[in-house]
């Protein structure tokens, strides 16, 4: 079978390369063609466009660049048809997905998401074009699937793909730090974001803190696709390391963490790392944002488990005397102890690992 598949952002090349992994158990002959990254490429598939040519943030940002987004609507459009494949699988990046999905379904393409765009947070209306322009949808939250049977729409929840993802990492390497330079202080985790847009915001001010923590070491976890030299410029008047290509590594040896709001804030949480959340965009699509979007949470940490386990600084609180305090705060024996059981109980919401290999299941099955 031929499977074209869309993501657009880091995290979904991840997911899209494990669930590449697991289709070629199911389909041994399978051939993939996709818009993703190098994750993605390292699994066999022919990666078209990489997603760091791809990820636009913010309502503003989005409108500057909407000819670059327009041609690259057009071109994966021809391209779909030029490969002929017998599903199109997309993963989240609804802006995007949603109108190629319009079009597949025109031309009597089968459709899979996996992954759902985060509809319950906003444009709820998107679950009408969703149940007429998706064959399968395949979702990895739990509370998504009752979203979903609110409008009559059937979908599959197969579990989270973070925690195979993580399940099939290799914990046995004590001595991490001293490879990568590090100092046997323990270890603040800086996940400053994936996007360069994202970076330029968060690392300051994630920054502005290290000299007030001299008891541990601050490492920044540099994004995949990004170089090391763009984060220079940051780095260069306080106290911290780099490490590259290594975050889930980082995070299987970091004791705290400064995460920007999205999956990070869900990955640290598997790692079982007390976080404080981070979020500033522009204030216009901050304002934008904030009159549309109907959840009571930023990070999907507190979505999940419907109640504040981790401190969301937002905005005009993401200041240096807040994550100061806050930081503290997690570093204490008593909140560290109470988040790590919440992690737990996070943990058994998700459903388990095998996400990967039962949404392949489910796509197989359906395509055959």
């Amino acid at each position: 079978m031929k499977y074209y598949i869309i993501a657009g952002e880091a995290s979904g090349d991840l997911h899209g390369a494990n669930l590449i992994k697991a289709i070629k158990e199911k389909d041994p002959q399978a051939i993939f063609r996709c818009w993703g990254g190098d994750l993605m490429q390292a699994q066999g598939a022919e990666v078209v466009k990489h997603y760091r040519d791809l990820a636009f943030m913010g309502f503003i940002e989005v409108v500057k660049n909407l000819p670059t987004i327009t041609k690259n609507i057009k071109f994966c459009k021809s391209d779909i048809l030029q490969f002929s494949p017998d599903v199109v699988i997309f993963i989240d990046y609804p802006g995007f997905n949603l109108r190629i999905a319009s079009f597949v379904k025109e031309h009597n393409i089968k459709t899979v998401y996996y992954i759902s765009p985060q509809i319950w947070a906003w444009k709820q209306s998107r679950v009408h074009q969703i149940k007429r322009d998706i064959d399968k949808m395949l979702v990895i939250l739990p509370f998504e699937k009752e979203f979903y049977e609110r409008f009559d729409c059937k979908v599959d929840f197969v579990g989270h793909p973070l925690l195979d993802a993580i399940h099939s990492l290799d914990n046995s390497d004590g001595y991490w730090k001293a490879k990568n330079g590090l100092s046997e202080k323990p270890i603040i985790a800086l996940l400053p974001g994936s996007r360069k847009q994202e970076i330029n915001s968060m690392l300051p001010i994630m920054l502005s803190v290290s000299n007030d923590f001299l008891d541990y070491q601050f490492v920044v976890a540099v994004a995949p696709g990004q170089e090391l030299d763009f984060y220079q410029p940051f780095t260069e008047k306080y106290p911290v390391k780099l490490v590259q290509g290594k975050t889930y590594s980082l995070l299987q040896n970091a004791h705290a963490a400064l995460v920007t709001s999205g999956t990070a804030t869900l990955e640290t949480a598997l790692f079982n790392v007390p976080e404080v959340v981070c979020y500033k965009g522009s204030k216009i699509s901050y304002e934008i944002a904030k009159r549309i979007i109907k959840v009571k949470y930023i990070s999907l940490v507190n979505l999940i488990m419907d109640k504040m386990v981790v401190k969301e600084l937002i905005q005009s609180e993401l200041n240096t005397p807040n994550i100061v305090a806050e930081l503290n705060e997690i570093l204490t024996d008593d909140v560290r102890s109470r988040v790590l059981v919440d992690y737990q109980l996070l943990k058994e919401k998700l459903g388990g690992a095998g996400a990967s290999q039962r949404a392949a299941d489910k796509i197989v099955e359906f395509i055959s």
